[in-house]
């Protein structure tokens, strides 16, 4: 069976974790969107890790992880990574990259970086990760593809060809210095040696898995409301976010993918700009952002400290009708039991009108949360395995926040660990 692991917001919903978890039962761990741009932060028995590129079923040794077609792919990046990894006493992992990835290259990281400084207050608060260019260049068709990269003659054609025009916009409108053709060659000579060992053809690998009967997880990055048609346009990324695209960006049949595991924050959180309705400011976010996750609220590849807010029905709801969601999993629900009361985002105002359904981006910044507050359970719920034994208020929390989304909360997470997170029996 094919499930897909995808986000309901702005990203940093605890993905990392879901999929650790679900890796232990899967053969095979894909990731099919996105860059290095974002990061699942994982804590299990090798330690904890901050992933950007590297699959989430790296910590088992029966998985088969794989970058897909549809992956901004950072080798660099990538492979310092999967140092990282090994160096904790990780084995090392299985490892497969498809053929017709796309490779971020070193200008792509640079005009990100320039294009941010020229906006100034306008910028979108990219990551400077080169995401933004790359995707650019890809759909412009100056991109290059994995294997490309074992063809030197067209490569330094093609190159030729990319490196003209790319340098008359650092020469004339960037005002930075232009890029070294041959020095940009050399650099993807050795790419090629760094990825030659693991480049396949991906999707008739998964054919055949999937004829075997083979369980298949897809990883997403990010979540529904950075997904450049259906999120809060333009603070968006630069892939789709969906589950949909899940079947594009790994090169299987769409119609196989059976599972969609949407994942959900217990309270909001967003790294970059863009409207965000629940948001909450000094104090009260301060405090959050201290609790909150492992070790705090900060962006697993940046830093940067996150936006915080109150949990919010109507972009969970929107996010998880996006995906196609079929589990809700609830996570980082440990974090709340500090309050007294717990505000949750029911309703947005809209120009004096009450709304439900999320809007499109313009109307969007002009709503005021509509607040509906409920009791806390005060206590530490970590380390509680059984529905049953949570306290009545955190149930009461769990039962409004799902009759709100209208979609099934099934796992619930209650501690940083895979092994922290509790199988809960529906109640729509």
């Amino acid at each position: 069976m094919i499930t897909a692991i995808v986000g309901a917001n702005w990203g940093d919903e605890g993905k990392g974790k879901i999929t650790d978890m679900l890796a232990q039962q899967s053969d095979i761990v894909i990731r099919f969107q996105g860059g290095a741009n974002a990061g699942h932060t994982i804590v299990n028995d090798y330690g904890k890790f901050a992933l950007h590129t590297l699959p989430s079923g790296v910590f088992s040794q029966k998985t088969t992880n794989i970058i897909g077609n549809g992956v901004a792919l950072n080798i660099p990046t990538l492979f310092k990574e999967l140092n990282e990894v090994t160096s904790q006493n990780v084995p090392t992992p299985k490892l497969m990259i498809s053929d017709r990835a796309q490779i971020v290259m070193p200008y792509h990281v640079l005009f990100d970086q320039y294009e941010e400084e020229r906006l100034g207050k306008a910028s979108f608060g990219s990551t400077k990760s080169g995401i933004a260019p790359f995707y650019s260049d890809k759909y412009a068709k100056t991109g290059f593809q994995v294997q490309e990269l074992f063809d030197e003659e067209y490569l330094k054609e093609k190159l030729e060809r990319v490196c003209e025009q790319k340098n008359v916009l650092l020469k004339y409108f960037y005002k930075k210095p232009e890029l070294d053709l041959n020095e940009l060659f050399e650099t993807l000579m050795e790419y090629r040696e760094m990825v030659a060992p693991y480049a396949a053809d991906v999707s008739l690998y998964l054919d055949e898995a999937v004829k075997a009967g083979r369980d298949i997880l897809l990883e997403g990055q990010l979540g529904s409301l950075k997904d450049p048609d259906h999120g809060i346009y333009p603070m968006v990324t630069s892939s789709s976010t969906l589950a949909a695209y899940g079947a594009i960006g790994a090169g299987l049949p769409p119609y196989e993918i059976k599972r969609i595991v949407t994942v959900c924050k217990a309270y909001s959180s967003a790294v970059g700009a863009g409207a965000f309705v629940s948001e909450i400011f000094d104090e009260p976010a301060d405090e959050l952002r201290r609790r909150g996750g492992d070790g705090g609220e900060y962006g697993a590849t940046t830093g940067r400290p996150r936006r915080m807010g109150w949990f919010d029905c109507i972009a969970s709801k929107y996010g998880c009708r996006m995906q196609g969601t079929t589990d809700v999993a609830f996570t980082v629900l440990d974090v709340l039991g500090y309050l007294d009361k717990i505000p949750v985002c029911v309703g947005y105002e809209l120009d004096g009108e009450i709304i439900t359904d999320f809007p499109t981006t313009r109307k969007l910044e002009r709503c005021k949360p509509v607040l509906e507050t409920l009791d806390g359970w005060k206590c530490d719920i970590r380390g509680i395995r059984n529905y049953d034994e949570l306290p009545e208020n955190c149930k009461k929390y769990i039962d409004f926040v799902e009759q709100h989304i209208g979609y099934p909360i099934t796992m619930v997470s209650n501690g940083p660990r895979r092994e922290d997170i509790i199988e809960r029996t529906p109640k729509i």
